[in-house]
């Protein structure tokens, strides 16, 4: 009886001290400290300041936002600082303080503490002459990864994280599909967080609330011991710590930024990243990570833990996996007794002091389920241990039902993202108000703030590109442009060079795109243009041709080549505020049915002017995003220049369409390793290319097969299928999407699916019909049947190319009508086709390069197909040598560095073929010389004359059916003019 009163009365003294004071008193004092720096955004702790010991590790740790910094020393001599300063390790914190205490701190974004802890290290570094080894909690470990990709490691010996998730796709709580929280995360970041700090009071219920149970059962326990108040005064700073003192408010731009960045677009994974106008990947990281994780961890989440070592592929990356949730992580008696021990022995292992230990091992790339640990599921998995069997089935069948789930909602994701795109194509009439000017418009007014291009590790919104924009526009009207105005562009691939194009269109001109070199005197007199737009590294080519030159780019404090003058006209030098807009200027003017573009292809005396209207764009820009699925995540390399149909239709168009990012590549020259380092910093996931492009980043080796990377998709037209095998082997998960768009008409061919290599795939959805029309490419005419009307082309056999004309469009410059109906009308192409039996098109070669032979037509794209699959086979091309009144088909190969190429290579390739379509003769050269799109030249291959007898020339004999040297003697009789 005696004992109950005590008790009862214990209870009831413990109890009142708990209300009045909010909590029980105790003697448990933090470790002292000395605040060295102070800033607008940080106070910079230094524990035991009196320990001068020389020659001790440095650890800088950083909390995370909504916990206050002394999560660190919570267990004071058992917690962090304590034990690691016991192990001789010197000891500094950084103390973001409370939003709602410091000034200006609801407005505080990432960047802002990124740059804070950048400033941090500077000073410890400064201070102790020692780098730093970077801890981080939570987000604060992931401040420390962004903050050391950032810095590009300087200054930073080591990075260690608890809980900190890297992978966001791979730890979605609750199993959620990824577009489902995404989707919802973009839309809070726009409009909800922004304007909605997250309080204290919020940030406590909203932890408590991620695991009820255990939070109600702390309650319980502490309730239920209160009569016993020594066994609870150990606990006791800690109690209040979770309960209480220990939490701080979030920022609404930073919750915005980290809805944004790291959930919406997976930035940390991905790459491309923005820290003040600049891209980050953590791929910039090489020094060693240690990620610890919790096994019962329901914030960082196993699976997007470790996915650090697939975002950092240029570090060695461990971890050390421990029985814990978030929060015992960091604080309590698995951290003081597992944790923390394990941190000091990583530190003395990385100078050399000691082994690593048995928990601590390399991390593995290799990805798990990441199944959602809730309470319930804790539970469930407790009970189904009971009956391993049925737990093997039900897990199965919890597999099945998540990924139908997952997929189901990707593939609804992908339609409902199709849809409105082709919906709006549908929409489009000839007198349909649209161009690339006006959907640029569209986005600045949706999202001003997101992010448009990226280009010399410099970020562009929609606000400021389309400032940019406009101001061109008043430049341009300023020197007398008006709409319809036909006016060049000759610039390498800058932002200026988007600039000027989406300015032209903007004020209703039409932008003639052309490639510096020797043809644009000519190109500039085949197009009709008296005016170009130029970067200061053109002028002097451009000012050559007699043209008026209008220079833009490179700011206004550089200098010309060339003096200004009325031939010679500075846009950077134009105020645009001085610019009076006349009454005419109506923005966006551009209608379908009107000329947009001009582009110029060929080269010599075989140039030709090819027109696009504002519908054609729009037809290659919405196809491309609906076919390649492009959204708000993804980010595009452009390598194509902006004067090759694959750059402004594809690349350009693509990305304005699908809402996605720009990463502009620069023209001057193609790096490799310029290409390696952006990719991963931009948080590239498509590249473009046209033709061979991407040989050059195969033969570089700057993505090693099995080396991780951002990318999903390449997307372009002309690749190889040797080298698209190659491709997708080295690049692997990433696909080929291989495109065809005529220039005249409305056709628009991909191979989404990849399955067929080689192919072009079929009509997008939403451009225009096609049809194989039977053609005889000796005569270069149509074959029509006994009613006149024309006759199409069979399965697997050769044709030409139509599209279906719009039925009100003027097809007079080369269309035909009444083709397989009366009235109907078609727009030919240049290229020959063969569908095969699923429906697929394949190339087979254009109009003019058929090589007309005694035997036939031979075409020279299955022959190019058929050599490049070859593994040693470089770069082919095929072409007609005309030896007297015969021509002979003409194959010529190079060969990859330490590779060679035997006659039984070449004729157990070709077999593929019909024998009247191989080649006479096939020999290798040297070198393939190529275009500035990288298309193998086989002009540059003819006029080195006549394949030289020797082992590597090699004829057809037919009688053997197989390739054979090409002897002198043979050679004379083959070359014998009659």
């Amino acid at each position: 009886m005696v004992g109950s009163v005590q008790r009862l009365l214990a209870t009831a003294q413990n109890g009142l001290e708990v209300v009045r004071f909010g909590g029980l008193s105790h003697d448990v004092e933090s470790s002292p400290f000395e605040v060295v720096e102070r800033k607008r955004m940080y106070r910079l702790r230094h524990y035991f300041p009196d320990d001068t010991t020389p020659g001790r590790p440095v650890a800088l740790l950083v909390p995370p936002l909504m916990v206050n910094a002394d999560i660190w020393d919570v267990n004071a001599a058992g917690g962090a600082v304590g034990i690691l300063h016991a192990a001789g390790i010197d000891c500094w914190v950084i103390d973001f303080g409370s939003p709602a205490t410091e000034e200006g701190g609801w407005e505080r974004d990432l960047a802002d503490h990124v740059l804070a802890i950048d400033s941090a290290i500077d000073t410890v570094t400064a201070a102790t002459g020692a780098q730093v080894h970077l801890m981080g909690y939570s987000q604060g470990g992931m401040f420390a990864y962004q903050t050391a990709a950032y810095r590009y490691g300087k200054g930073v010996a080591s990075i260690v994280t608890f809980g900190s998730p890297v992978d966001i796709v791979a730890g979605m709580p609750f199993g959620l599909p990824y577009g489902i929280v995404s989707d919802v995360a973009d839309f809070l970041a726009d409009h909800v967080m922004p304007h909605l700090p997250i309080t204290e009071s919020m940030v406590r219920i909203g932890f408590q609330l991620l695991d009820p149970v255990k939070t109600a059962k702390s309650r319980i326990d502490f309730l239920m011991q209160l009569h016993d108040r020594e066994a609870l005064l150990p606990k006791e700073r800690q109690r209040r710590f979770l309960n209480s003192e220990g939490w701080v408010g979030y920022s609404g731009p930073a919750v915005a930024d980290l809805l944004k960045q790291f959930v919406a677009h997976n930035r940390m994974m991905l790459g491309g990243f923005i820290i003040r106008d600049h891209p980050v990947s953590l791929a910039e990281l090489k020094c060693p990570i240690l990620a610890f994780l919790g096994e019962v961890d329901d914030i960082g989440q196993p699976a997007a833990v470790r996915g650090i070592v697939r975002a950092a592929p240029n570090a060695e990356v461990y971890e050390a996996s421990l029985v814990a949730g978030h929060f015992g992580l960091v604080a309590g008696s698995t951290a003081t007794q597992q944790t923390w021990p394990l941190v000091a022995k990583w530190i003395d292992w990385h100078n050399g002091d000691g082994v690593l230990p048995d928990p601590i091992v390399a991390m593995s790339p290799e990805t798990t389920s990441n199944a959602p640990r809730t309470a319930a599921t804790r539970v469930i998995h407790a009970a189904a241990s009971l009956a391993e069997a049925g737990a093997g089935v039900g897990k199965a069948l919890e597999g099945v039902a998540g990924n139908t789930i997952r997929g189901s909602v990707e593939i609804a994701g992908e339609a409902a993202r199709a849809l409105p795109r082709l919906t709006r194509l549908g929409m489009i009439q000839p007198h349909t108000r649209i161009s690339l000017g006006k959907l640029l418009r569209e986005q600045a007014r949706r999202a001003p703030n997101k992010d448009l291009f990226l280009f010399d590790d410099r970020v562009h919104t929609h606000a400021a590109v389309n400032t940019r924009i406009d101001n061109v526009v008043r430049g341009l009207i300023s020197v007398g442009i008006r709409p319809a105005t036909r006016v060049g562009v000759v610039m390498g691939t800058r932002p200026s060079a988007l600039a000027a194009v989406s300015a032209l269109s903007r004020l209703g001109a039409v932008a003639v795109l052309l490639a510096p070199g020797p043809d644009l005197a000519r190109s500039l007199d085949l197009t009709g243009v008296k005016t170009v737009i130029t970067d200061p590294e053109h002028l002097v080519d451009v000012a050559a041709t007699g043209k008026r030159a209008l220079v833009l780019g490179g700011g206004d404090k550089r200098a010309l080549a060339l003096p200004t003058s009325d031939r010679v006209i500075d846009l950077e030098q134009i105020d645009p505020d001085l610019v009076r807009v006349p009454a005419w200027y109506r923005p966006n003017p551009g209608l379908a049915r009107e000329l947009a573009f001009v582009l110029v292809i060929g080269s010599g005396d075989r140039l030709e002017a090819k027109y696009i209207t504002n519908h054609r764009w729009a037809l290659s820009a919405f196809g491309t995003a609906s076919a390649a699925d492009l959204d708000r995540r993804d980010t595009v390399y452009c390598l194509a220049p902006l004067h090759h149909s694959s750059g402004l239709l594809v690349s350009l168009g693509g990305a304005v369409a699908g809402g996605s990012r720009i990463a502009l590549a620069r023209s001057t020259e193609f790096d490799p390793s310029r290409f390696a380092e952006e990719v991963h910093r931009y948080g590239v996931t498509v590249v473009t290319y046209t033709w061979t492009m991407v040989r050059d980043l195969l033969d570089a080796q700057v993505f090693p097969a099995g080396h991780a990377h951002p990318i999903r998709l390449f997307i372009g037209s002309g690749m190889p299928a040797g080298l698209w095998r190659r491709t997708i082997e080295q690049f692997a998960p990433a696909r080929v999407l291989e495109f065809y768009a005529s220039i005249d008409g409305d056709v628009v061919l991909a191979n989404v699916t990849g399955a067929k290599i080689g192919a072009k795939g079929r009509p997008v959805p939403g451009t225009a019909r096609v049809e194989l029309v039977a053609y005889d490419p000796v005569s270069e005419q149509i074959l029509v049947g006994d009613n006149g009307f024309a006759l199409r082309s069979a399965d697997n056999e050769p044709g030409l190319l139509l599209g279906k004309a719009v039925d009100a469009g003027d097809i007079s410059d080369g269309g035909l009508r009444g083709v397989f109906e009366q009235g109907d009308a078609w727009w030919p192409t240049e290229n020959l086709f063969r569908r095969d039996s699923d429906g697929d098109y394949w190339l087979v070669d254009r109009r003019d390069t058929v090589i007309i032979t005694p035997r036939g037509p031979i075409f020279t794209q299955p022959i190019t197909d058929v050599l490049n699959d070859i593994t040693p086979v470089d770069m082919e091309v095929a072409y007609g040598l005309p030896i007297g009144d015969v021509t002979l088909a003409v194959a010529a190969v190079s060969v990859r560095s330490g590779f060679s190429i035997s006659a039984q290579d070449v004729t157990e390739a070709l077999r593929a073929l019909d024998p009247d379509q191989r080649p006479d003769v096939v020999w290798v050269v040297d070198e393939i010389p190529r275009s500035a799109s990288f298309r193998p030249s086989s002009s540059a291959v003819q006029a080195l004359g006549n394949p030289t007898p020797g082992p590597t020339t090699w004829f057809y004999h037919r009688d053997h059916d197989a390739y054979e040297e090409l002897t002198p003697e043979l050679a004379a009789e083959l070359y014998a003019v009659d």
